[in-house]
């Protein structure tokens, strides 16, 4: 055990999570945008993060540390539609930057079930599901659209690091990754959560738990479902034994999903997905956040060329993508 940086110790202390006591707890891994520690109090762990201002990438990638205050903001929306779908937020400390909530030590990360080949359609659907009502539920307010309007921050963290840096290594593509973020910047419909990974869903019984909303924007829902079925595409070749359990996730979260889209036309809301995975399945080998998993140039190429061929020729069924997949992983 050793002593949370000061920023943590005296923030957690000003919200009034912790007393005089020395503290003590350990650093938490598996992020590149925010320090996270487990920090012990006289009342029980706390998890505590806070955002850097220049994420730990190889590229320069940098972003607003106050972004954990829309994170916390997302928290609060989230737990409203779906309870128990985020941690508890214990409290923000806005001139600090650091975000304190409940520590949940019990919890299965989704990513690590995937990567032992445990692919459950049934969490699958639940994501699916939770994500949709926490969607529903925020489109029904558009007063939220107030207290999210961080889209330069979604923009830097996202928009920008996948698709214009992706744009620069695939010039001749340029014009269709520019119109992506066109066109996302556009629809703004709802409260996305902006990092709907495997890494970020933490499973125990029924409800997924989602973690790292610092992307959280008044935006395009059609964002957070694009950016996590690739990952369940690009889980295909990091444990090729499970791609076929994959692709049926791929294809149980998209129709929990469509099944309670109310705020738009889901077909419109799909088409949107459809046209946005490609771009963030070639980010994922070519923009400033490469999975750490496709090291190899072959699957890489395999990622090219699909992503490639699907952004020249877009598809409006997310089971189109699915399809073209399926296709090259079997040539």
């Amino acid at each position: 055990m050793t002593a949370p940086p000061e920023a943590f110790a005296q923030a957690l202390r000003e919200l009034g999570l912790a007393g005089s006591e020395p503290l003590s707890g350990e650093a938490l891994t598996g992020g590149v945008s925010s320090d996270i520690w487990r920090v012990d109090t006289a009342a029980g762990p706390i998890c505590a993060k806070r955002a850097l201002p220049k994420l730990r990438v190889a590229a320069d990638w940098r972003a607003p540390i106050e972004r954990n205050r829309f994170e916390a903001g997302w928290m609060r929306v989230a737990t409203a539609a779906v309870p128990g779908c985020a941690p508890q937020v214990l409290g923000q400390h806005p001139r600090l930057g650091v975000l304190a909530m409940s520590y949940l030590p019990h919890h299965a990360l989704w990513k690590q079930q995937l990567r032992d080949g445990h692919a459950d359609l049934d969490t699958a659907a639940a994501v699916g599901r939770a994500l949709v009502r926490i969607h529903a539920h925020s489109a029904a307010r558009p007063a939220l659209a107030q207290e999210f309007a961080s889209q330069s921050i979604f923009f830097d963290i996202r928009l920008e690091p996948y698709l214009l840096a992706t744009a620069e290594v695939h010039a001749d593509l340029a014009p269709q990754l520019r119109a992506l973020v066109q066109a996302t910047q556009v629809q703004a419909k709802a409260l996305v959560h902006g990092d709907v990974s495997p890494k970020n869903i933490l499973v125990d019984g029924h409800t997924p738990v989602f973690l790292d909303a610092e992307c959280a924007v008044w935006g395009d829902p059609a964002f957070d479902l694009a950016f996590c079925l690739n990952h369940l595409l690009l889980k295909c070749l990091w444990v090729p034994a499970a791609a076929d359990s994959f692709l049926a996730c791929f294809d149980r979260l998209a129709q929990a999903y469509r099944e309670a889209v109310d705020w738009e036309a889901v077909d419109e809301l799909e088409r949107r997905a459809a046209w946005l995975l490609p771009g963030l399945m070639l980010a994922r080998v070519d923009g400033k956040s490469p999975v750490e998993y496709l090291v190899d140039e072959t699957p890489r190429r395999t990622v090219r060329r699909a992503a490639r061929a699907l952004l020249a020729a877009p598809v409006h069924r997310l089971e189109d993508v699915a399809r073209a997949w399926r296709r090259e992983l079997l040539a």
